[in-house]
């Protein structure tokens, strides 16, 4: 199926609902599917692709749908990049429709780009019986969707997610029409990750109205969820920490927010602990995904999360570090350094195959000749079959020829009560090949002992795991979905020692 078929979908079945926009603007579905067509017609034959450079906005769905249903990509692009970068990743695709926003439309000299919501404006000038309207296209191997990687080490990667993907993804994990016309979702995460895509396609098909907060922060987000009456939300780890902070011990007791989503980085279960304590009436949802897996491939459900938090069992309580459970239209195996798929318990590199599985970037497949995708994660999955992710194969430390997973020291770090975030890198050594540094940022108000905290990972930990070298920062860099810039920290720390980074 394409996506174009959504719109029709949307029009006929949510005709009069509200589908779109805060107490400011509403979109109905009949709206909706209007202002797509009325789009369409100004980019069919026009241009080869419609790029939006801005920050979250509330018809951001037309832009996308409007797209497709004139056949051409929507490619959202992070207007946080420098202009180097950020002209660059726009020049990778010429004869586009550029929309921004009054913030970032300085910035785009030189490609005509137009303010999305003057462009919004302008079709309503348009005469769609006069100019006829666009045959939606229908080929579903076309590309619907381009995300780039983050590009930490390299030139950003144009990831391909065609409209046979997201759709079987949307058909694989959501039923047309089951929310209520009372819920209400609030988009917080940036258009240009594929969370944000997820969201709003997700979303639209169930018939849930979209709330954008155009920009995070802690206090917005919370007075946003109040004020709107919303029901669900997505946030990133770091974003779900903030409002953890911002209400500083408050329990939020008779909130309207029944179910709240999380993903796209790994999360301290010191925050997700006192998230849960915080929204004793949220039902928590920890989703698992990659762009190049259309979103979501497992879940944590609520029942599981409140399960953990509660259980005397530890291999109950274990379940809060895990992603979850794999999707049922999402085949997964785990494979050792030989491609032999291990047992049940054994860590290895994580496979996935499926319909809703990309694994395409500009010009190269990345699957196997049976349609498998390395994701480069290592895991390994329970006698339950719960799924548990131990960081990218590609961090893994070799000290003296053992194998060591940066996450697990960071973990037993992160169990520390001083100690807000941790970094563990490799760096080059003579003797061991590798020695373990680890960064931390101490929790407000605390102070760490190095030995202390050293002595502390010994206890749980083998000597061998113990970072020979412990930094005390102020602050670690990420991404703006959360995601620990480990590269960066291992580079300057290389550069410090007069080395390169391994």
């Amino acid at each position: 199926m394409h996506l174009s078929s959504l719109v029709e979908m949307v029009e006929s079945g949510f005709d009069d609902r509200v589908l779109l926009g805060d107490e400011n603007s509403q979109i109905t579905g009949t709206e909706f599917g209007f202002l797509v067509r009325l789009g369409a017609t100004q980019i069919h034959n026009k241009y080869a692709s419609v790029i939006y450079v801005g920050e979250n906005h509330s018809l951001l769905p037309v832009a996308l749908f409007a797209a497709a249903w004139a056949g051409v990509p929507f490619v959202p692009v992070n207007y946080r990049l420098e202009d180097r970068q950020l002209h660059s990743l726009i020049e990778r695709y010429p004869n586009s429709l550029v929309l921004t926003d009054p913030l970032t439309v300085d910035r785009l000299t030189g490609f005509s780009p137009k303010v999305f919501g003057e462009w919004l404006s302008e079709l309503s000038t348009i005469d769609l019986e006069e100019v006829g309207p666009t045959e939606p296209a229908e080929n579903d191997d076309d590309v619907a969707v381009v995300l780039f990687t983050s590009g930490t080490t390299s030139e950003p990667k144009s990831a391909l997610l065609r409209h046979r993907h997201l759709m079987a993804y949307l058909l694989g994990s959501v039923e047309f029409g089951s929310a209520e016309e009372s819920e209400a979702v609030l988009v917080s995460v940036p258009p240009y990750h594929v969370a944000g895509v997820a969201n709003m396609l997700s979303n639209l098909f169930s018939g849930r109205r979209l709330v954008y907060l155009q920009s995070f922060s802690a206090q917005a987000w919370l007075d946003a969820v109040r004020r709107g009456a919303i029901t669900h939300a997505m946030v990133v780890p770091t974003m779900l920490a903030r409002v953890v902070d911002e209400l500083n011990g408050e329990i939020v007791e008779h909130s309207t927010l029944r179910t709240l989503s999380y993903g796209g980085a790994k999360i301290s279960q010191k925050v997700i602990r006192a998230a849960l304590a915080a929204f004793p009436t949220t039902g928590f949802v920890n989703a698992y995904g990659l762009t190049e897996t259309a979103s979501t491939i497992a879940v944590l459900g609520p029942d599981d999360h409140r399960a953990a938090l509660l259980s005397d069992d530890l291999h109950v309580q274990r379940r809060l570090s895990s992603v979850g459970q794999v999707l049922p239209m999402v085949e997964i195996e785990i494979r050792d350094e030989f491609e032999n798929v291990v047992s049940a318990g054994e860590s290895g590199l994580i496979y996935l195959r499926g319909e809703q599985v990309s694994g395409e970037y500009a010009g190269v497949s990345l699957l196997d000749s049976e349609g498998w995708f390395s994701t480069r994660d290592q895991g390994s999955i329970d006698a339950d079959g719960y799924l548990y992710i131990e960081g990218r194969v590609d961090d893994t430390i070799i000290r003296g020829g053992e194998n060591i997973a940066p996450a697990e020291i960071e973990s037993v770090l992160l169990a520390h009560p001083g100690i807000a975030e941790a970094c563990v890198v490799g760096l080059p050594d003579d003797e061991w090949g590798q020695r373990i540094v680890a960064v931390v940022v101490c929790s407000e108000g605390h102070s760490v002992d190095v030995k202390e905290l050293q002595e502390s990972v010994r206890e749980i930990l083998r000597g061998s795991k113990t970072p020979e070298e412990i930094i005390i920062r102020d602050s670690l860099p990420h991404t703006e979905t959360g995601k620990m810039l480990r590269r960066v920290v291992q580079s300057e720390l290389a550069a410090r020692q007069g080395g390169t980074a391994s």
